[in-house]
This record gives structure tokens, C-alpha cells and sequence, in this order.
């Protein structure tokens, strides 16, 4: 914090006694922190818990049903296959769509999302043929 204050022109002993009087309260602290490290206004983080849940069950069925609809195709191996490479794109795409938020290439969060997404399913694959379960 002492930096921040210095790049804005306090000296070093000036900054020092800032940081040392802002440290002493926590509210002091966060809205402080806040917007000098990650360029927010703590009184503009609105939202409602309940908002926040409803969003995510619905995103979250939304995208249960992404591997599903091809289950809708009448040849049962071109679901699969289909399904697979449907999967495939909708998890490369969440991934890369989250560079938006992290400033991480493309293609290494695309990438990343897709490789624990295939991850996940392959070991629910692994765990359902140990104990015997089969959809065809």
C-alpha cells in the first residue's frame, strides 16, 4: 500500500504513516484496498444472494443440457460422437469467454477449460464402467 501512496506523490515517510492509520481499521482497510489495488468502489457491488443463485442454477441447467441434446439423434453412436465434439466446443468456448475477466490467452484458458471438462467426464466414464453402469 505504501507504494500506491508514494506513485501518488506522498513521500516515503507520508505514505508510511497513511498505511500505518489506515491499517488500524478494518473497514479503513478494505475501502481503501479496494479501489487502489483492484479498481473497485466497494459501494458499487450491488447484487442479491438470491439473484446470484437463480443465474446459477439456471446457467448451470443450461449447460447440463449442452451433451444432452444430442441424445435427441436417432443413431445411438452419432449421439455419442456428437455429444463429444458438442461438449467439446461448449467448454473451449466457456473457457475462452473467461479471458474477458482474466486477461489469460485464449487458448491456454479455452484450452485448460476443455482439458478438465474431458478430464471430469472421463473419470465419470471410468467410475460408472468400474461399478457396471452402461446407457446402450
Amino acid at each position: 500500500m505504501r507504494l500506491i501512496y508514494e506513485a501518488k506523490g506522498l513521500s516515503s515517510k507520508d505514505a508510511q504513516r497513511v498505511v500505518e492509520q489506515v491499517l488500524k481499521d478494518k473497514e479503513a482497510t478494505l475501502d481503501s484496498l479496494a479501489p487502489e489495488e483492484l479498481g473497485l468502489d466497494p459501494t458499487e457491488l450491488g447484487g442479491s444472494p438470491g439473484t446470484a443463485a437463480l443465474t446459477s442454477f439456471l446457467l448451470f441447467s443450461l449447460g447440463a443440457l449442452i451433451p444432452l441434446v444430442p441424445f435427441l439423434l436417432p443413431h445411438y453412436r452419432i449421439a455419442v460422437l456428437a455429444s463429444l465434439f458438442v461438449s467439446s466446443v461448449a467448454l473451449f468456448a466457456i473457457g475462452a469467454a473467461i479471458t474477458i475477466f482474466t486477461g489469460v490467452a485464449v487458448w491456454r484458458s479455452g484450452g485448460r477449460q476443455l482439458l478438465l471438462g474431458l478430464a471430469a467426464a472421463g473419470l465419470t466414464f471410468g467410475i460408472g464402467h468400474l461399478i457396471g453402469v452402461t446407457l446402450a
